[in-house]
């Protein structure tokens, strides 16, 4: 049972439902966001579960929300906890009521910054993973935050299951790009660190016709890849040079043939 929308949550039901759980959306009556403003990316995390528009905040709408609940392994919030308790979706009242369900909060802070307001954008800036003034290209809070979820998840079902009670947990979306800008802090992804750019053998590069990826970091790729290209590997002019050269396909091609990590960059 979900009742969190958005991206966080979704992307956790989807993921469930393709390890074979069977999933119920409950929707607002005015719908979820990512529906109005992405229908087909709302359609393809929603595919496979039962969405059900019920208005929690009425009498009725609570109602049939603990009919679910009572047959329900787990619950999927994404609320701040403040109004999780204005609709008595409190861990402390849902484990009263639902013993046996398992509860995976998400939240944009932990502890006492739960009800601190934030989304994708304010938690990537805050971790230190932004280039302003580029907008990032993908909402890495939400996405990874989202297969938290999904390990916490099963990580509380199993513990039930041996149990017979449930469990609680929660995923700070904030806390899960901290984690994963340490890539960043320990100066290993960051611009200019070694997968930043400073690698030559670690980047992107114009074609003829468009751009490809080449990642040779191990040694030996490195030197197929000089041997390959006719170019000293660690020489970035030269391999930029050569890669004017031919079009995607052409360099593709080669790679595809003599087993070089190099791919076309698809534009979106």
């Amino acid at each position: 049972m979900t009742t969190a929308p958005n991206l966080p949550g979704p992307v956790a039901a989807h993921r469930l439902v393709g390890l074979g759980a069977t999933v119920t959306k409950i929707e607002p009556p005015t719908g979820d966001m990512l529906a109005a403003v992405i229908p087909s990316f709302h359609r393809e995390l929603a595919e496979g579960q039962e969405i059900r528009t019920l208005d929690l905040k009425t009498p009725d709408g609570r109602r049939e929300l603990d009919t679910l609940l009572a047959d329900a392994d787990l619950l999927l919030t994404s609320s701040r906890p403040r109004a999780l308790a204005g609709l008595g979706l409190s861990w402390e009242e849902v484990h009263a009521r639902y013993p046996r369900l398992c509860q995976v909060s998400i939240v944009g802070h932990s502890g006492e910054g739960g009800d601190r307001p934030g989304h994708d954008l304010t938690y990537q800036a805050e971790a230190g993973v932004l280039v302003p003034p580029q907008m990032p290209t993908l909402p890495v809070a939400d996405l990874l935050g989202g297969e938290r979820v999904v390990g916490e998840a099963t990580a509380l079902l199993f513990r039930a299951a041996r149990t017979g009670t449930g469990s609680y947990r929660e995923v700070a979306l904030a806390q899960a790009v901290e984690d994963a800008a340490a890539s960043v802090r320990h100066r290993l992804t960051a611009p200019g660190a070694v997968l930043g750019g400073a690698l030559p053998t670690y980047g992107l590069y114009q074609a003829s016709d468009g751009w490809v990826a080449l990642a040779a970091i191990e040694p030996h790729f490195m030197a197929r890849t000089g041997a390959e290209l006719g170019v000293d590997p660690m020489d970035r002019d030269a391999l930029a040079s050569v890669f004017r050269t031919r079009t995607v396909a052409e360099w593709t091609a080669l790679a595809a043939a003599h087993d070089l990590p190099l791919v076309a960059v698809r534009v979106a």
